[in-house]
């Protein structure tokens, strides 16, 4: 059972545009300017077996914050229609995850 869902998000600053498949099989194709966070965005779509496609384009001459936060919100909003009321989440989970000087730990 596969949701798919699009998103653009288009502000002053940046030009976002996702598609977002959950259940899917960890394929990505990730392009945002921010070579750290297109990283951190393929793991994230790996791992959680999410398909992910997405392209950004910011205003980095000025700094990355803008990419950073609107990437953000938009993902946001895919999982917010793709889960639509909650109804049948029942999950939990904690992990530990150390990487190179940090240790990361969600409960």
């Amino acid at each position: 059972m596969s949701k798919n869902i699009t998103v653009k998000r288009k502000t002053s600053e940046t030009d976002i545009s996702l598609s977002l498949t959950l259940y899917g099989k960890g394929k990505y194709k990730i392009k945002t300017g921010i070579s750290f966070l297109d990283h951190m965005l393929n793991l994230f779509a790996k791992h959680a077996l999410l398909d992910l496609v997405l392209s950004a384009a910011g205003d980095l001459d000025v700094d990355i914050h803008h990419t950073n936060e609107d990437v953000a919100i938009a993902l946001g909003e895919a999982f917010s229609v793709a889960l639509k009321d909650r109804a049948g989440i029942k999950r939990f989970g904690e992990a530990t995850v150390p990487m190179d000087e940090a240790l990361a730990r969600v409960t």
